[in-house]
């Protein structure tokens, strides 16, 4: 029997599930190995630097640069309040004094007497990470973060937006082919995640940013209505979806597409697995990378984070096999969901008059069809 390596989504109802938390510059960890963790659990915090700013205090004052020091009435490491004198002359007399008084707050850090200009920096920005899953630190990284680990359910997508958030899951379409409208959403809704079947309308983009949902879940969506929709929400009539990394949008709610845009219906299993899933708190976040170092959005539902007996690896990871489920992602065939029945090991010309590897698919209606292995993606349960 042939087999062969492919990215693949991962659908699962019990997974092994580790997430690194790490600081983007050092910082201090807040957690030991063997903490039980909830997922708004600060596991470890830092600064950001505040901005360095200049005045240019001599001349503000009409003096020469060396004659600042003197008329100086704050020194190095002073802490600066706006409104604050920084400097004052002595007059003529006593009269006719000149003053500047600070128009920012910060830490006086630099005074040079070759320019005249003092340099004051600005308040620090604090920078926490959260372990965004409830479950046990298995690894500390030092200054950096941590590893969390758990047991659970994981649902991956194929886009979103968004970043992370937590939520309860809520069911609010009838079946996995039924769009998700805004109809199907209500003040009851805050803070869940709302799951839908085929397509979210972009009304119900707006509805639930409106009622404050946590995160929507669907089989697929417009993309016109999403741009949209991000371009309203943003204020930004430029904006358009980049081919980097999503995540970083500020919207009111995380976006999870499964199957592709477009009206797609949900993946039965998929949706039954949510649906299964249906008042337990999750963990969303619609973050998407599709270049190298691929990042799925998805929906994560802690079941345990007992890892006693729970491998690192999950068996036949990656690994398209005949029996494996995948879902296709090229024309004629693409979104369709089907199972591998055969791996022929030689090679097959395609339309493109080009020799490749291809698979042999039973597709959910029965039918069967030969495409490319680099046209499917592996769906793993």
């Amino acid at each position: 029997m042939g087999t062969a390596y492919t990215p693949g989504l991962k659908v699962s109802a019990r997974s092994s599930i580790v997430k690194i938390r790490r600081l983007p510059l050092k910082g201090v960890v807040l957690v030991k190995e063997g903490d039980h963790v909830l997922p708004d659990t600060v596991v470890a915090k830092t600064e950001l630097p505040g901005i360095m700013q200049t005045v240019k205090l001599a001349e503000q004052m009409g003096l020469e640069p060396n004659e600042l020091a003197s008329n100086l009435l704050v020194s190095i490491g002073d802490t600066i309040r706006k409104g604050m004198p920084l400097a004052r002359t002595r007059g003529l007399f006593g009269l006719f004094k000149t003053e500047v008084k600070a128009s920012l707050e910060g830490v006086l850090e630099v005074i040079s007497e070759q320019t005249g200009h003092i340099q004051v920096r600005q308040a620090s920005t604090p920078i926490e990470r959260d372990a965004y899953i409830q479950g046990i630190i298995t690894r500390v990284i030092p200054d950096e973060g941590v590893e969390v680990r758990c047991t659970g359910a994981v649902v991956q997508g194929i886009f979103g937006v968004g970043g992370e958030r937590q939520g309860y899951i809520t069911l609010v379409t009838s079946s996995a082919a039924e769009d998700l409208t805004e109809e199907l959403i209500n003040e009851s809704h805050n803070g869940m995640i709302l799951v839908g079947g085929r397509c979210i309308t972009a009304g119900a983009l707006r509805k639930a940013a409106k009622v404050g949902a946590a995160g929507l879940v669907a089989g697929g969506i417009v993309d016109r209505e999403l741009i949209g929709y991000l371009r309203e929400a943003l204020n930004d009539p430029g904006f358009d979806i980049g081919v980097a990394i999503t995540g970083q949008e500020p919207i009111a709610f995380s976006l999870v597409i499964t199957e592709g845009f477009g009206s797609i219906q949900m993946a039965e299993h998929t949706y039954s697995l949510l649906k299964s899933l249906v008042g337990k708190r999750a963990s969303i976040n619609g973050a998407t990378q599709i270049r190298a170092g691929v990042i799925r959005p998805e929906i994560i539902v802690p079941q345990s984070d007992d890892i006693d007996g729970v491998t690192t690896e999950i068996e036949n990871e990656g690994l398209l096999v005949e029996g494996a489920s995948i879902r296709i992602i090229r024309e004629p065939y693409f979104g369709l969901l089907g199972i591998v029945t055969a791996l022929p090991s030689k090679l097959t010309m395609v339309e493109s008059e080009t020799w490749v590897r291809v698979l042999t698919a039973r597709l959910e209606d029965g039918s069967e069809v030969t495409v490319p292995r680099a046209n499917v993606e592996l769906i793993e349960n």
